[in-house]
């Protein structure tokens, strides 16, 4: 699936977009897998209330299912004006 990081986020990880193969099913499962490849990720999502997230391009939460998913972004909370 694609993973995309907007913001800090991908600023902390040095990457807006990557492929990931995974074995998780749920987003919050593919992010403890993503921590435990390297520091920067772990910077990344070190605080989990300061992200939000979308599943092909819908926002949910990390509870969500990953089943027949093609893309997850992260990304910070966004304000309006």
């Amino acid at each position: 699936m694609d993973v995309l990081y907007f913001a800090w986020v991908r600023e902390r990880i040095g990457l807006p977009k990557e492929q990931v193969e995974t074995s998780a099913t749920t987003v919050a499962e593919l992010v403890d897998e993503l921590v435990a490849r390297e520091e920067r990720y772990a910077a990344a999502f070190a605080d989990r209330d300061a992200l939000r997230v979308a599943v092909d391009q819908d926002l949910t939460d990390f509870s969500a299912s990953l089943a027949g998913v093609r893309e997850v972004a992260f990304f910070p909370p966004m304000t309006g004006g």
